[in-house]
């Protein structure tokens, strides 16, 4: 049994969606980032980081102790391998796949994560801001597209942990002004994933306890964004 310790994000989502791809059992341990819950003893000692989601694996493959996983990129790669599931077996997919699951933690996450910070909950727009992590956020989606141009996903011709973690975010276009219509691969792709009934279920997770305006909540604005009244 794997232990998830969840909040509804485009990071949690990610692996609530691996989880239901591929039949691992797991329960879930709601972590409310707003209150700052994750600051507390027992979530940092797995995720030192403060950040969900992570894992805890009660039954690993090697037999041994329960064995605990932060960072969702990490999460993806070991519970790839403990289902021995959505990672090709061939070096060259193994390669693809690792490539554009970095891909989508170095550029495309942090990218849209800081777009949707000065866009949508700064206190104060900052023309400078905005326009600098949109641009680069347009130039991801134009990469992913010329990827897609040649790929039914991103790893080639199988559906793997890569497209996982890029979902949840690219599943942000509309609140970020993306115009999905300008890359047309990209639509083609989300709209094939949103077919599937395991990301289906795994971005259903957690949609009830959602706060999309974080920002006018003062605790959590004061956890999230360091920002006082």
């Amino acid at each position: 049994m794997i232990d998830l310790y969840f909040a509804p994000t485009p990071n949690g989502w990610k692996i609530s969606v691996m989880l239901e791809e591929s039949g691992l059992d797991y329960n879930i341990n709601w972590v409310n980032i707003g209150a700052g819950e994750q600051f507390e003893p027992e979530f940092l000692a797995i995720s030192p980081n403060n950040r969900i989601p992570a894992i805890v694996d009660h039954d690993p493959n090697d037999g041994g102790e329960p064995v605990s996983v932060f960072e969702t990129g990490a999460i993806l790669l070991y519970l790839a391998d403990k289902a021995e599931q959505f990672m090709p077996a061939d070096l060259r997919g193994q390669i693809a796949t690792t490539e554009w699951l970095m891909w989508q933690m170095g550029g495309l996450g942090p990218m849209m994560g800081q777009h949707g910070h000065f866009k949508l909950y700064a206190p104060e727009r900052i023309e400078y801001a905005t326009d600098r992590y949109r641009k680069e956020v347009l130039r991801l989606f134009g990469v992913m597209d010329r990827r897609l141009a040649d790929n039914a996903y991103l790893a080639g011709a199988d559906y793997s942990i890569a497209d996982m973690a890029c979902f949840p975010w690219i599943q942000t276009y509309k609140r970020q002004e993306v115009n999905l219509n300008e890359f047309p691969h990209v639509q083609r792709w989300y709209e094939t994933l949103k077919q599937r009934e395991g990301l289906r279920r795994g971005m259903a997770l957690g949609r009830d306890k959602l706060n999309r305006n974080p920002q006018d909540d003062a605790q959590a604005r004061k956890v999230l964004f360091g920002l006082k009244d």
